[in-house]
Order: structure tokens, then C-alpha cells, then sequence
């Protein structure tokens, strides 16, 4: 009997524990469902099954036209050529310059103007520049534009172009599908590539363009009438948020109080800053010398930042400036081009042609 006691005893402590130990695992399984409810809620808001906004807190979104996205793929969608259909490319590394700018690049931009005189038979057309370039494009009567690819190394526009003509820029600031390209006589083996991967065949004929013209086809007799669209004139390519470019540039800065013209005194002053400069190092003098005296600053173009500036872009060669940055103005900003600053807060000189001194 002992023993069968202690038996029961036994069975009975199992049997207990049994029960605490389910009751343990049903409370887990609950808190896991209930847990797993919350991150499914979660995941289902993420993917944005939520409740709609109220229509009068929505605002109006403003997105800047003219925006479009770029083709994935060298070529022009559902574009089919007549056969008889003309190739030719036309360009310069630039073309004569305009007093804006149309990018970012801190390039003067220049402009082509683009004339077709191709009666018969349609025209396709490869444009390229270099530099930031507007295209300007007019056509004889009896002539008709079938599709244009402009291309460059910066951004290029194309005017006068009726919108229902197919245009694709692709340049090397826009990674477009194409890569870049542009009409030179070191550059022409890179035309017949890509015109077979966009047009299918390659180029009949380049034009070079010379002074930032260019005439595309059949001479043009005396009676011969141009026509261009509206829609998108040259100046309407212009970044209203860049200085004018060049000299003119130059001039709109000191009407607006951001320069003046330097004079004989500035550079003095920066020679004397220069030589403190110079004598507070530890230069050994040499016997029998005097101690050399610094450079004064070059007058030539020359002038004194007074504000916060952008230098204006397409001040190369003789366009260049000479820039002297007083204490607590700030440098200018932009591209210097060929030109030179005299900073008095760093006493250094900034540009190409430092070295020279």
C-alpha cells in the first residue's frame, strides 16, 4: 500500500507541473498573436493602406515645366524614317557667344543658328556642341524636319523646333541614352555609331557650322523664305538665376554695387600686404641684395569685390579680370575662366596665371 501511495504522489506532482507548464505556453502563444496582430497593422499602414487625407489640408504642388524624363534606350519611339529620309549632322565646338547663360556649368552659353534646305525628301538631324549651346532652327518651304538629336558636352537647347517634331538631347551632364557627341574634325569618327543606334543608318552629310550659323541642304536663292516656330525662342532658355555672362557681366555688377573699378592704390596695397607677408617668414637675407619686394597687383580689368558675388562665366583671354577681395568681403564664387583674385583676407592670389608671379 506504501508503495502505491508514493505511485499516486508521483502521478500527481506530474500532473500538476503538466498543467502549469500548458498554461505557460498558452499565455506565450497569446502575447505572440497578439504581437504579431500589432506588426501586421504596422506593415499594412507602411504600405500605405491608411486613411485618405483630408482634401482641405491638401496644398497645391508646384513642379517646374519643361521637365521630362530621359529615354532609357538611343533612339526615338515609334519613329519610322521614310526611306528616302536624309542624315545629316551639323555642329561646332561652339557657337557664337550669348551674354546669359543656360546652365549651371558656369560656361557662357552661344548659339547656332540652324537653316534646312532640303526640298523632296525629309531631313533627320544630329546636332553638337561642345559648350553650352542654343539651337536655333529654321527651314525652307518645301522642307520638312522628321525627328533632331542634339547633343554635347553641356546642356543643350534647341529653338525654333515645332513641338510635334521628335527631339532627344542627350548630352554628357544628362547621361542621356546616347552618350555625348559633338561636330568637329577630331570628332566625326563618333557620328556613324550612334546615328545607326538612333536612326538606323548613317550620316549622309556634316555640316560644320562656322560663326555660329550653319546651312543645312540646297543654297539658298534670294526668294527663298525661312520659317521657325515661336513656341520656344532662344531667350527663353536663359537661367535668370546666373549673372550676365562676360564684360557685360562685369558692368551689371558695379551698377549693382557688387564691384568698382580698381584703382593704382589697391594695387599698392596689395604689394605693401604682400611684402609684410613676405618679411614676418623666415626668408635669410642674401648679401649684396636687397630682400626682393613682392609683385604689386595687375591692374588690367581690374576690379574690387564689395558684396557677395558670381563671377559671370566666359571671362577667358582677353576678357579676363583681375579681382581684389578686401578684408571681411568674401571671395567670389563661380568659374574665373582665365581671370585672377588677390585675396587681402588669405593674402593669396587665386587663377591660371598666379603662377606667373
Amino acid at each position: 500500500m506504501a508503495a502505491l501511495r508514493l505511485m499516486l504522489a508521483s502521478l500527481l506532482v506530474l500532473a500538476v507541473a503538466g498543467c502549469e507548464r500548458l498554461n505557460a505556453w498558452r499565455e506565450g502563444f497569446s502575447k505572440t498573436r497578439d504581437s504579431g496582430s500589432e506588426e501586421r497593422h504596422g506593415a499594412s499602414q507602411a504600405a500605405g493602406e491608411i486613411e485618405s487625407p483630408d482634401p482641405e489640408q491638401l496644398v497645391e504642388f508646384k513642379f517646374p515645366t519643361g521637365v521630362t524624363t530621359v529615354p532609357s534606350k538611343c533612339g526615338f519611339a515609334d519613329l519610322k524614317l521614310p526611306a528616302n529620309t536624309k542624315l545629316y549632322a551639323a555642329g561646332a565646338y561652339a557657337g557664337r557667344a550669348l551674354d546669359y547663360q543656360i546652365d549651371q556649368s558656369g560656361h557662357q552659353a552661344t548659339q547656332i543658328d540652324i537653316a534646312v534646305n532640303q526640298p523632296g525628301a525629309p531631313v533627320a538631324l544630329m546636332l553638337g556642341a561642345y559648350e553650352p549651346t542654343v539651337w536655333n532652327i529654321g527651314w525652307a518651304q518645301g522642307s520638312r524636319i522628321a525627328a533632331v538629336l542634339v547633343s554635347g558636352y553641356h546642356r543643350q537647347t534647341v529653338a525654333g523646333l515645332p513641338r510635334s517634331v521628335p527631339l532627344l538631347v542627350s548630352t554628357y551632364d544628362n547621361k542621356g541614352p546616347c552618350g555625348y557627341f559633338y561636330v568637329a574634325a577630331d570628332q566625326i569618327g563618333r557620328l556613324n555609331p550612334i546615328a545607326v543606334t538612333a536612326f538606323g543608318k548613317q550620316v549622309d552629310m556634316v555640316y560644320p557650322a562656322r560663326n555660329g550659323a550653319v546651312l543645312i541642304g540646297e543654297s539658298l536663292v534670294p526668294t527663298s523664305k525661312l520659317m521657325t516656330s515661336p513656341a520656344t525662342p532662344p531667350d527663353s532658355f536663359r537661367d535668370k538665376t546666373a549673372p550676365i555672362a562676360g564684360e557685360a557681366g562685369l558692368r551689371d555688377a558695379v551698377r549693382q554695387g557688387l564691384l568698382r573699378e580698381a584703382r593704382v592704390e589697391d594695387s599698392e596695397a596689395w604689394a605693401l600686404a604682400r611684402a609684410s607677408a613676405v618679411s614676418t617668414r623666415a626668408v635669410p637675407p642674401i648679401a649684396g641684395q636687397a630682400p626682393p619686394s613682392p609683385p604689386s597687383g595687375a591692374l588690367y580689368n581690374g576690379y574690387v569685390v564689395l558684396k557677395a558675388m558670381q563671377i559671370p562665366a566666359g571671362l577667358y583671354g582677353a576678357h579676363s579680370a583681375t579681382f581684389f577681395v578686401p578684408k571681411s568681403v568674401p571671395r567670389p564664387t563661380g568659374n574665373l575662366g582665365h581671370s585672377k583674385i588677390y585675396d587681402f583676407n588669405t593674402l593669396t592670389c587665386a587663377g591660371l596665371t598666379c603662377r606667373e608671379e
